[in-house]
């Protein structure tokens, strides 16, 4: 595994530029050794290398101006640096430049081979964070939230400018139009798309147990509190906190979340010393907050933190020249983008009302697949009868009245 790893070694005490290249290459490294610094910026010209080791004092240019070049041309390039023994400033320094580790002069061939690895695993890691994240991003891009209709467009062009800020956004929608893919998609488009986002579905959590879920609690706090244990807001640090289902948070713990958002700090329950966080909060819902102000449920206030920009999601029902797209997409995420559909059955999901929107017709699609006779098309028996023949929907206010 090591021989696919190439090492660069720079050092001008000759003899042990040998006696270290030799170290490394019976370990199975690649290694490339050379005298200087320069020598080493015009190595890195044939191709790049998986680690830089490099001793600090060198006449010419020394480590720490290398390992600044290095980090100029590749802020993610791993470099180890060997200092002489008790130079500590000059190891702080290294460090504070973006050094992987260092190494004090004389080292033993295993301490060597223990920073190594360590640095090539510390290379590794962020090249699978970045990796994710990439991924992360390309998963919520706008290009993934599927819509073509001018209802979706105007929710596209409110995402492209409110990603961009710290802004705390409100998304606004009924129970399945993809509330919380919204508030991904403004995250990883955002200036913390590397930080965490950490989501909380206010509803779906005990109110006795909200609290705590959000602020964290010490131990002994209350009954089953058996040790300390942050909260939501601390593992979101740095990132974006995503609070669903706002409008069912109760009134008192209103009163908290706004004092946090305001002080930007936070108590853990049972504690006395807060902490501080930093976080763009973005939150939903499925109710209409401002009833909910007009009733005395909800806080202005805390309306007002929270809703620095309102983004409205349209029912499906008012997007239907979405629904082909969001069906065929369902298709293909469901391994069957080969699988055709009758033109009757999209003539039947577009006159349906989708009560439960965009997850309903997932789950529709999904169904239709399991469950289909012909593998290679689905047809109108594919869906359940209350979608291919739903009932009319009458006018309420006309009654009939018998002879």
């Amino acid at each position: 595994m090591n021989a696919r790893k190439q090492i660069l070694l720079v050092d001008d005490d000759v003899s042990l530029l040998r006696v270290t290249e030799k170290q490394l290459s019976i370990a199975g490294y690649d290694v490339i050794a050379v005298p200087s610094a320069e020598d080493a910026l015009e190595a890195m010209e044939t191709g790049p290398v998986d680690l830089v080791v490099t001793d600090v004092e060198m006449p010419g240019m020394n480590g720490l101006e290398l390992l600044a070049e290095l980090k100029r041309r590749d802020a993610d390039a791993a470099v180890l640096m060997i200092t002489a023994h008790g130079n500590v400033e000059r190891a702080v320094t290294a460090m504070r430049t973006g050094a992987a580790d260092f190494l004090e002069k004389p080292f033993r061939s295993r301490t060597l081979l223990l920073s190594v690895e360590k640095a090539l695993r510390y290379r590794s890691l962020k090249e699978e964070n970045t990796r994710l994240l990439v991924e992360l991003e390309d998963r919520f891009s706008f290009d993934n939230i599927i819509g073509g209709s001018a209802e979706m467009e105007e929710v596209f062009r409110t995402l492209s400018r409110v990603a961009r800020s710290s802004a705390s956004v409100l998304v606004r929608g009924e129970s399945g139009t993809g509330k919380e893919l919204i508030a991904r998609a403004i995250h990883y488009r955002g200036p913390m798309a590397s930080q965490p986002f950490v989501a909380v579905n206010c509803a779906a959590i005990p109110e006795t147990l909200l609290e705590a879920e959000l602020f964290g609690h010490v131990k002994g706090a209350f009954t089953g509190a058996t040790a300390d244990r942050k909260g939501r807001f601390q593992e979101a640090d740095g990132g974006t906190l995503f609070l669903d289902e706002i409008g069912e948070m109760r009134p008192d713990l209103q009163v908290k979340l706004l004092r946090a958002l305001q002080d930007g700090d936070v108590r853990p329950v049972g504690g006395k010393q807060s902490s501080p966080v930093k976080v763009r909060v973005l939150t939903a819902t499925n109710r209409d907050l401002q009833a909910a102000m007009d009733e005395g449920v909800f806080r202005q206030d805390l309306y007002y933190r929270i809703a620095v920009v309102t983004l409205e999601l349209p029912p499906l029902r008012d997007r239907k020249d979405d629904i082909p797209l969001l069906a065929n997409h369902f298709l293909q995420k469901k391994g069957a983008a080969e699988v055709r559909m009758d033109a009757a059955i999209l003539e039947a999901l577009r006159n349906y009302r989708w009560p439960g929107n965009v997850r309903e017709l997932e789950n529709v699609i999904e169904r239709a697949l399991v469950l289909r006779e012909d593998k290679a098309r689905l047809t109108m028996d594919d869906l359940p009868s209350h979608v291919a023949h739903p009932e009319p929907i009458g006018d309420p206010l006309l009654i009939e009245i018998p002879d």
